[in-house]
Order: structure tokens, then C-alpha cells, then sequence
């Protein structure tokens, strides 16, 4: 069965930290080879405090048929490869404004990383994100990086969209000595998969278990495939379905993340894998008291 390397990071926050409102980023990332595509550009704030006066687009030779769409209050140009809107002396966008801009086209024929280098002009300054991290590596530490798109073949973006989308995700911290401890989240099925498998570095095993009554006892049991049936959100919570990690490698700390991956099956058998760095909690977020798990039998 063949298994799709898509690599997919998703923040397993609820919300976008302020250091990723930072970028000039896509609405939508990922996009088919060879089909349509709209790249629809935020950008998050200003030059220090100064609002945005004018953003140019470098264009891919790959990306074919560019059609910048217009901002209203906003000149349009397009030339030798580069888009740019120009805002007129009223409309500017404000430092705190996630301003939107449009250039729809067609997705390269390749499979591949695909970069647009992006320089925002503001009333002072200026912010030129176009640094680019060396191939097979993350752009995570780079303080001004081009604007990502990741071109997938028929399969692997097909499968990136039957994956489930992750909320609220966190991992109970642990003590030293302390052998294993539960992550949970939400799973928002787009389309019917299969939760197939868990990883973790920070664990010998990890694997997706089910408590339930058995009688006067409550019992946990390891499971092979969770069900997920399409437009179905499905708790993995205390006391329920969870994910469960054993052997762990070091204590872990509230505050820290703990890197994880999904591995899903769609209808048709192909697996992909979801990378997720999950947050650690003492507790449940915005849930007090929430009470360890332990004294469950097997």
C-alpha cells in the first residue's frame, strides 16, 4: 500500500501565533499540478506601525496565465514578471489591516515547492520577503521568507483534502519517572477516513486507544483504525478516544510541544501522513481540574 510523504506542519493551536501573522503568507497553500489556482496573498501588517502603500509579486516562470485581480483603491500593474497594486494616498492598508490580494492562474505541471517573492512597500520602509531556505529544508527560521506554495500530484492533493482538519490539540504533561500520558484533539472529517497510526518521537509507542465500561470497570484498549465518517467531528478526549503515548523518552513539560504524526487512509487505500507539533498542557485549555489518567486497565 503506498503511503503519500506529503509533510503537511499544521499548528495544532487554534489560532495563528503572532510571530505567523508576521508573513506575507496564502490563503490556501497547497494546490493540484496543472490546475487552476487562486492565490489569494494575506499580509498581516505593516513595516513597523507604517501602513502598506504598494505590494509586488515576483511571478514563477512556472506559474502559467497569471491574472492579478484588482483591489479597489488599489492601481494594478503587471510587468516583466511582476505584479504590483499600488495603494492611492487614502488607501493604504493599515499596520493591524490583513489586507487580501488575488492572482489566479494555472498550477505548475511539476510537483514541488514553488516560491513568490513578495516586496511590501509601506509610507516608511519597507519588508522584502524573498529569502528562500536551501531544498529540503524549513523556511521556520527565517526572518523574511518568500511566500510557499506547494504543488502536489493528483493523488497526494487528493488525499491532502480527505484529510481531517486537527483543533484544540494538546498533550498532558508529565513528571520524571512517569511512563506514559495521553494527547487529545478534535478531527473534523472532510471526507470518510481511516486514523490508521501514531508517531511520536517523544514516545517508544504511541497508538490511538479507546476507554470504555466494561461492566463496573472502566477498561482501555489499543485500536487499529478509527472510523471517521465524512462532515464528522470526532472528540479524542479524557475519559474517551485518545491518543495514548508510552515509553516516553523524558518528562514533559507544560508549555513545550511535543512533535507528532497522523497517519490516515482514505476510501481508496492510499495513507498519508500529518505532521503536527503539538502543545503541553497540564490541563485541558480553558478546561480547569481536569483529571489525570491512571488507574485504567488494559
Amino acid at each position: 500500500m503506498k503511503t503519500l510523504a506529503l509533510s503537511f506542519f499544521a499548528a495544532a493551536v487554534l489560532m495563528a501565533s503572532d510571530g505567523a501573522l508576521a508573513h506575507v503568507s496564502l490563503q490556501d497553500s497547497q494546490a493540484q499540478a496543472a490546475q487552476p489556482y487562486r492565490a489569494v496573498f494575506h499580509v498581516g501588517h505593516g513595516c513597523d506601525g507604517s501602513p502598506t502603500k504598494r505590494i509586488a509579486v515576483q511571478v514563477p516562470a512556472a506559474f502559467r496565465g497569471a491574472r492579478p485581480q484588482p483591489r479597489p483603491g488599489w492601481t494594478l500593474e503587471s510587468k516583466g514578471g511582476t505584479v504590483s497594486w499600488t495603494a492611492a494616498a487614502d488607501a493604504a492598508a493599515g499596520d493591524k489591516e490583513r489586507a487580501q490580494f488575488v492572482l489566479e492562474g494555472m498550477a505548475p505541471p511539476k510537483a514541488g515547492a514553488v516560491w513568490f517573492k513578495v516586496l511590501q512597500t509601506c509610507e516608511k520602509g519597507s519588508m522584502d520577503w524573498s529569502q528562500v531556505p536551501p531544498e529540503g529544508t524549513s523556511a521556520a527560521s527565517l526572518k523574511t521568507p518568500a511566500v510557499l506554495l506547494t504543488v502536489l500530484g493528483k493523488r497526494e492533493f487528493a488525499a491532502l483534502r480527505a484529510q481531517p482538519l486537527v483543533e484544540g490539540a494538546w498533550v498532558r504533561s508529565s513528571v520524571p519517572g512517569q511512563q506514559s500520558t495521553g494527547a487529545f484533539m478534535r478531527l473534523k472529517a472532510r471526507e470518510a477516513v481511516q486514523l490508521v497510526g501514531v508517531e511520536s518521537p517523544a514516545a517508544g509507542t504511541a497508538d490511538v486507544h479507546e476507554m470504555k465500561m466494561d461492566g463496573d470497570v472502566m477498561r482501555m484498549r489499543p485500536l487499529a483504525a478509527l472510523e471517521l465518517k465524512a462532515g464528522q467531528t470526532l472528540e479524542l478526549a479524557p475519559g474517551g478516544y485518545h491518543v495514548m503515548l508510552q515509553e516516553l523518552r523524558q518528562p514533559l513539560a507544560a508549555g513545550g510541544t511535543v512533535p507528532m504524526t497522523l497517519t490516515f487512509r482514505n476510501a481508496q487505500g492510499v495513507q498519508s501522513k500529518l505532521e503536527l507539533k503539538v502543545p503541553v498542557a497540564a490541563q485541558a485549555p480553558g478546561v480547569a481540574g481536569t483529571a489525570p489518567m491512571e488507574g485504567h486497565k488494559h
